[in-house]
């Protein structure tokens, strides 16, 4: 167990991003009918506009406060092409509960409840009948899966006249129920509001500040330490850099950053989709293991990225490495992007639902600007690398290390891809052969004392690990089989308890769950008296893959379910969990 823990920590450290992947889409499970309080309305006015919610039994969907960031609030909106506004809501008070995955009660709406607005009608419409689409976007849930949020949607007519036609009030049984006389002005934005929330009361230029801001943020962030050595190393690695050539680099590096980011922004508006699942694809893979190990090539000195003479002229005389900087902030911002938090999440449900690619665009940029500011500024400090004794020769030798690092990324990305025969064996045994070099065949900067046993104690680090990783031992898990329909069916048939561990190859949490979580005595032990499925989510375009997901609403991976004896799902684990929360979740199944 120790083995595989050290191995894991020190994939996570030199080479690792978090991939979550986002699937699937499920039917709504709620309804809507739209309401107007006057028959006849008239130019340059107001009128209460009301929705009536028809939640399905055994469900609910989050109110407009939910309480938890990671969920999706309820939201009313309209179709404002023809001018029409909302200028109030009023959302009821949501109902508390207390699921399994939350400490915190979560504000819920069951059954049937009624959300009222103020509609404002603008004075340039000409009497007639208009077709007002109404909007309300909602996250469904039971007390065992969230679903994907969606929209539904109805049409209101609305019969626009002139000042002199009789006006009568309609539908007030509807607007009984609803006190807009407190509700709040729609632009105003309240602490504790959603992303979704607050990006949609917020103006274009507030909105750009925000997402800069939370992009900043995200370089607290786990799994975008990495990125901090490699850039370090990167620029410090190149050859007689002064501080403007630096800095240029380092605009190109952050150019290179927000190229993936604002594409993200462009497919999401298109198609809604989510990122994380193009990493699933082979030749997603290859291609970001392409890239590195083209770069890593640079680092070894075998030819260096250049830009034409002409914009090197316009450039100020830079002798290269600059399409070097701007593909390596390519490839940082892919080995990143799968490490996107709520924040992010947020923003991709918030552009997905605007569906409006230049502005997804803008958002994600500005994300990435702010992603990509301190890495900036490390290009430009980088180069007081320089200042160092004999720069000339140990920073070729920080750069061969560094390029061992890219490759080693590269070996990382393509282990989905290899049979599972080799992939295990893959990254230990390419350390080892990294280290051997560093230490016995690459003899810059040798001279040098002090950096030569810096090199030795990497290379031995690196031997070390792989050695260790290498040598064979009992791996301790619990007794898992492949999960196949017919034995799954059969299971349920017997009434026998189940688990179910939905995981794919590329996903460190899962890994985190069977080195640290899985290979526990005691979690074994109990779960002797469990059915116990592995579910493989690695090769996402593949029909048996997709109807797991659909079948079982796999939203993500890891996905552990946990299944009664009748057949039912009474738990449903979502990330990584330690020892003791799995087996208080597993105990008292029967």
């Amino acid at each position: 167990m120790k083995k595989q823990i050290i191995f894991l920590l020190s994939v996570i450290v030199f080479y690792s991003g978090i991939i979550n992947a986002q699937f699937g889409m499920d039917e709504p499970k709620a309804k809507i009918k739209s309401y107007i309080s006057l028959d006849n309305i008239p130019p340059d006015s107001e009128v209460k506009l009301a929705i009536k919610v028809n939640i399905e039994e055994e469900w609910h969907i989050n109110s407009d406060k939910p309480n938890e960031d990671f969920l999706i609030p309820s939201l009313l909106s309209i179709d404002t092409t023809l001018g029409f506004k909302l200028t109030k809501i009023k959302y009821p008070e949501g109902h508390n509960i207390t699921l399994g995955f939350s400490d915190t009660p979560l504000s819920v709406y069951e059954g049937e409840v009624f959300i009222g607005a103020m509609l404002k009608v603008p004075a340039e419409l000409s009497p007639g009948e208009y077709n007002l689409i109404v909007e309300f976007e909602i996250q469904a849930c039971n007390n065992a899966t969230c679903l994907p949020p969606v929209s539904i949607f109805d049409t209101l007519k609305i019969n626009i006249v002139d000042r002199t036609t009789v006006i009568n009030e309609i539908n007030q049984d509807i607007f009984k129920n609803i006190d807009l006389s407190y509700a709040p002005v729609l632009q105003e934005t309240k602490d504790g509001d959603s992303l979704t929330n607050t990006l949609e009361r917020s103006g274009l230029l507030l909105s750009l500040l925000l997402v800069f801001l939370g992009g900043l943020a995200l370089n607290l962030t786990p799994c975008v330490y990495p990125l901090i050595p490699i850039t370090i190393g990167y620029f410090g690695g190149q050859s007689e850099g002064s501080t403007s050539k630096l800095a240029f680099m380092g605009l190109f590096y952050v150019l290179g950053l927000a190229l993936t980011y604002s594409l993200i922004g462009v497919i999401t508006a298109l198609s809604g989709a989510v990122f994380g699942a193009l990493l699933q694809n082979t030749f997603v893979i290859l291609f970001i293991v392409l890239i590195f190990i083209v770069l890593s090539l640079s680092m070894f000195g075998l030819y260096e990225f250049s830009l034409p003479n002409s914009i090197v002229m316009k450039a100020g005389g830079a002798k290269g490495g600059f399409w070097g900087a701007f593909f390596m902030g390519l490839t940082m911002g892919i080995v990143a992007a799968p490490c996107i938090g709520p924040f992010v999440l947020g923003l991709v449900t918030y552009v997905a639902a605007k569906a409006d690619p230049f502005n997804g665009f803008l958002l994600f940029f500005f994300l990435a600007i702010g992603l990509g500011t301190p890495y900036f500024i490390l290009a430009i400090f980088s180069g007081k690398l320089k200042n160092l004794p004999r720069a000339g020769i140990w920073m070729e030798a920080v750069k061969h290390i560094f390029g061992f690092i890219l490759l080693g990324m590269a070996v990382y990305f393509l282990l989905p891809v290899l049979p599972k025969e080799i992939s295990s064996y893959a990254l230990p045994v390419f350390m080892l052969i990294a280290g051997i070099i560093i230490l016995f065949i690459d003899k810059e900067a040798n001279k040098i004392k002090s950096f030569r046993s810096i090199k030795t104690a990497i290379s031995i680090l690196f031997i070390t690990i792989a050695a260790y990783s290498l040598y064979p031992s009992e791996v301790k898990s619990i007794e898992w089989q492949s999960f196949t329909e017919s034995e799954y069916n059969d299971s349920i048939k017997n009434g026998e308890v189940i688990i179910i561990d939905f995981y794919a190859d590329w996903c460190i949490p899962c890994k985190e769950l069977d080195a640290l979580t899985f290979s526990d005595e005691k979690v074994i032990s109990e779960s002797k008296r469990f059915r116990t499925f592995k579910a493989d989510m690695t090769k996402s375009i593949n029909p048996e893959v997709e109807k797991l997901r659909n079948d079982f609403k796999v939203v993500g991976v890891p996905t552990v379910l946990i299944i009664d004896s009748k057949g039912n799902e009474v738990e449903r684990i979502t990330g990584f969990l330690s020892v003791d929360e799995f087996l208080s979740l597993i105990k008292n199944v029967n």
